[in-house]
């Protein structure tokens, strides 16, 4: 159980809930983005209990990619475990997306993912103008390569975790849901995410004024209810993920944010001149 909940701690950033999706499809939109940049690093510790479990990174390259002809931001999310957890678990994860700059939706994702006995290597391709993702499977014995019909303007989970933070919550009130469709691990979902409030939390960064976000979970064995993550963004421009919280049927999950830097507007630390 442990080692599955270590397997989707990346997936704690991106807050993703699966349901069928909606909509009808249009154009390729255009997306303003007010709260990221090139050169943004943001660092994690991840504790099981009271135990330092894992560390994890999300941070955008210093310079635009190129996909399809299109720039890009390069987004990755990585995390790898420490100290005794490392010794019995040992995981080596890394997910990236390639997010166009001009409608922060993915013109490319990838996974390698490595967890002692279990390993799987990703390539998945995003056509949105004919809602379609090219999934490719890098198995040395059995590669694969299979077409999925999407929803129109999908996301997948770090490109997703990116476009939450260009929403507008001064325009929302406690309750609103947020809505989002997409696709991960071949399958289509829809990102449900209620709006709570504001708050003043404490992290290993400091004391922050934050907005607090509550993902629907699907029912599931490793995740307590379908409010059992609780997602803290920082309540300025840049709405960067500064706490994640979740409840286990086998404890809690805390991932704390404890060091950032390129950000693109100054952080809402409380106190600060």
């Amino acid at each position: 159980m442990t080692r599955r909940w270590l397997r989707y701690t990346p997936l704690l950033l991106a807050c993703a809930a699966w349901t069928q999706p909606v909509g009808n499809a249009e154009p390729v939109r255009l997306w303003p983005n007010p709260s990221f940049k090139t050169g943004e690093t943001i660092r994690y510790k991840v504790h099981y209990g009271l135990i330092n479990a894992a560390e994890a990174t999300v941070e955008t390259s210093g310079s635009l990619d190129r996909v399809a002809d299109r720039p890009c931001y390069k987004a990755t999310v990585s995390g790898h475990t420490t100290g005794s957890f490392d010794f019995f678990l040992h995981v080596r994860d890394q997910w990236r997306s390639y997010i166009d700059t001009a409608s922060i939706l993915p013109l490319r994702s990838t996974r390698d993912i490595t967890e002692k006995g279990y390993h799987k290597k990703e390539t998945v391709d995003f056509d949105h103008l004919h809602d379609v993702a090219d999934v490719q499977i890098h198995d040395r014995e059995k590669p694969t390569r299979t077409p999925y019909k999407i929803p129109n303007n999908a996301q997948e989970l770090v490109s997703g975790f990116y476009y939450l933070r260009t929403l507008h919550y001064d325009k929302m009130k406690p309750g609103d849901v947020i809505k989002m469709p997409g696709f991960f691990d071949e399958s289509s979902f829809n990102l449900e995410v209620t709006f709570k409030g504001r708050e003043v939390i404490e992290t290993k960064a400091g004391t922050i004024r934050v907005l607090k976000l509550v993902p629907k979970m699907p029912a599931n064995k490793i995740f307590r209810g379908e409010d059992a993550i609780k997602v803290y963004l920082s309540d300025d421009r840049n709405k960067i993920p500064v706490l994640f919280q979740a409840e286990l049927f086998v404890g809690a999950i805390k991932v704390d944010m404890y060091k950032y830097e390129g950000l693109k507007s100054r952080l809402n630390l409380v106190g600060a001149p």
